[in-house]
């Protein structure tokens, strides 16, 4: 878990999934499956998925298994347990284009756009919606945002 080791502990004694996809008997990638509150970093903000919502989230595949299709096995194996366990539905939040991209075939759909820069102690974050209707508004409520651009202290948080 590289450099996140020291919170894995924490996580799982909250109720925090970790899931993770081996091949050839190697951890080939591991992402974290949440129905609770959780810290995005890169947005500096705090999701906090509804009754029987999820989000996924830190999903990483090591550098040797990349472009193999780890990342879209990952994420389909969380949802369909995910849903197993009653979640209607999941958030999940990309900054990284190639992961973007394997999002869409597997029934994902983007709600919200995020453009964020950090520079000075100040946090600076445009919101744009995705797509009109339900969705967008569903993600603005739960990531506590409305689009157009917000200017606040930076924030750093460990989960």
């Amino acid at each position: 878990m590289g450099p996140e080791g020291d919170l894995v502990a924490g996580r799982l004694a909250r109720g925090v999934r970790c899931f993770i996809v081996r091949i050839d008997g190697g951890i080939a990638g591991y992402g974290w499956l949440s129905a609770g509150p959780e810290w995005i970093g890169e947005l500096q903000l705090e999701i906090k998925p509804r009754e029987r919502e999820g989000y996924i989230w830190n999903c990483v595949t090591l550098d040797a298994h990349r472009r193999q299709g780890v990342f879209r096995s990952l994420v389909t194996g969380m949802s369909l347990t995910g849903r197993r366990y009653g979640m209607r539905r999941m958030w999940i939040g990309s900054l990284a284009i190639p992961a973007e991209r394997a999002l869409g075939p597997i029934g994902f759909e983007p709600a919200l756009w995020f453009d964020s820069l950090t520079i000075g102690g100040v946090h600076l974050m445009r919101v744009k919606r995705a797509s009109e209707g339900r969705l967008a508004t569903d993600a603005c409520t739960v990531a506590g945002v409305r689009p157009g651009l917000l200017i606040r202290g930076s924030q750093h948080r460990r989960h």
